[in-house]
């Protein structure tokens, strides 16, 4: 039996752990983390994150082999394997500010590893995010003690879509852990790697070096962003040539060599990972001596950016190019279905766009308002949060869907239609809802990449 701890409680290292309490049960599985209402939350039923299928996890391994506590240092004395799963969010002062990772409280706790650390060999996993070469740094200041420890770092990055996490962990992809090219290294890897072999089959386990196992998390976010970049391109241009962009996307998704995943237009990617993950390259590229490549991947987060700009500016045109006093209705504020995650969701500077055009903004989501109140607190302007879908429509001169929560797609339209301002108009931001029906209806239908199904 090991005394496995995780350090942080968040997105990746509850599920995660949850996940190896559940297959491993041999094994101790501490999770800590000094945010005292998210402990809580992760002890009872009413966890502090949304994801299908996480509470049962939870619920099978809690107080068996899983425990959720504030302490960190206790835990940390008698560790033999520590996951390392705290923020690491872009830079927003000084050198590489905007691009690099902000690296203070991946540091911070590599030092108090170091300080509590008692067991004469700890394995230190590397979760979270991180830039080329972070392990070599981690393991400095592992070293740099007189700690009688001895410490082996291996990364092993995540690749959880939200919404659909406890999927991918039970049955994910491949699983990739990477270690130092020493014997030491490798069988610090090979330990970690047992740990998902209790489920995954042994041939999705993937063991590669510390850097390249640190650059294919990088890159495999920043290419999936790509696509949603280059089809989001492509809709604009469907917009005006009065293609189909759901034509288009179906056409190249059955080449083989591209496949059909992430080719569904949308107002803009967002999450935690994408735009951080892309500027976190771009800055590396910068660091060696490539802008040609740094600019390259700098422009996907560009057009993600013009592409929610986008979407904007076909409402405001479409409201006679004044949005002053009217009401706009946001279908969803999450950056995706099946989570209350909003981390840059593109809800966030539409609201802010809407807002400074003197808009009245109702934003609906079945669970992310209460992250959305946190995202907005600080604008200025007439916003309310309505739990009510049907009341958060009342009145409402435009609906802008943002999240494709299958709930909408069964919302009484018939119903809205009545009570909203006319002309009616419903802007689709993921081409989500049946608009020859809406048009039907009476409403003015926008998608992304299509033509409008307009009356007036």
């Amino acid at each position: 039996m090991s005394n496995i701890l995780c350090i942080g409680a968040g997105y990746v290292g509850g599920p995660t752990m949850a996940m190896i309490a559940k297959n491993c049960p041999e094994h101790k599985i501490t999770v800590v983390d000094i945010n005292e209402d998210r402990i809580a939350r992760w002890n009872s039923d009413d966890l502090p994150i949304f994801e299908p299928g996480l509470l049962e996890v939870v619920q099978e391994a809690r107080d068996r082999n899983l425990f959720f506590q504030t302490d960190v240092a206790s835990p940390t004395t008698d560790a033999d394997i520590i996951f390392v799963s705290v923020n690491t969010p872009t830079k927003m002062f000084g050198e590489g500010a905007g691009k690099a990772a902000d690296l203070q409280y991946w540091e911070k706790t590599a030092r108090e590893i170091l300080a509590n650390c008692r067991k004469p060999n700890v394995i230190v996993v590397e979760k979270s995010t991180l830039p080329v070469r972070t392990a070599e740094a981690m393991a400095r200041i592992l070293e740099s003690g007189n700690s009688s420890t001895q410490f082996f770092v291996v990364s092993n990055p995540e690749f959880l879509a939200e919404g659909t996490a406890i999927e991918d962990l039970s049955n994910p992809d491949r699983v990739l852990i990477g270690g130092e090219q020493n014997e030491q290294g490798r069988k610090a890897a090979e330990t970690v790697a047992a740990l998902y072999a209790h489920w995954v089959p042994q041939e999705r386990l993937l063991l590669t070096s510390v850097w390249s196992s640190e650059l294919s998390k990088l890159v495999a976010n920043a290419m999936l962003a790509q696509r949603i970049s280059s089809i989001n391109s492509i809709s604009a241009l469907c917009e005006r040539t009065e293609a189909d962009i759901a034509e288009v996307s179906k056409a190249i998704g059955m080449d083989t060599r591209i496949g059909s995943k992430f080719l569904e237009a949308s107002i803009g990617f967002g999450g935690s990972c994408f735009r951080k993950d892309i500027l976190h390259l771009s800055y590396l590229c910068e660091y060696y001596g490539l802008p040609e490549v740094a600019d390259y991947w700098a422009s996907v987060v560009g057009i993600n950016e013009w592409q929610t700009d986008r979407f904007f500016q076909n409402i405001l045109h479409e409201q006679f190019n004044t949005l002053a006093g009217k009401t706009i209705s946001l279908l969803g504020f999450a950056f995706k279905q099946d989570t209350g995650d909003t981390r840059d969701s593109p809800a966030i500077p539409l609201c802010e766009k809407l807002l400074a055009e003197h808009a009245k903004v109702k934003v609906h989501d079945p669970k992310a308002l209460e992250n959305a109140r946190l995202d907005l607190k600080d604008l200025e302007g007439d916003v309310s949060f309505v739990e009510d879908v049907y009341e958060a429509v009342e009145g409402a001169h435009a609906l802008a869907l943002v999240t494709q929560w299958q709930e909408y797609r069964e919302l009484d339209f018939e119903r809205i239609f009545q009570v909203m301002a006319k002309p009616a108009f419903i802007f689709d931001g993921r081409n989500h809802l049946d608009h020859e029906k809406l048009f039907e209806i009476g409403f003015n239908v926008f998608p992304l990449g299509k033509v409008p199904l307009k009356h007036v």
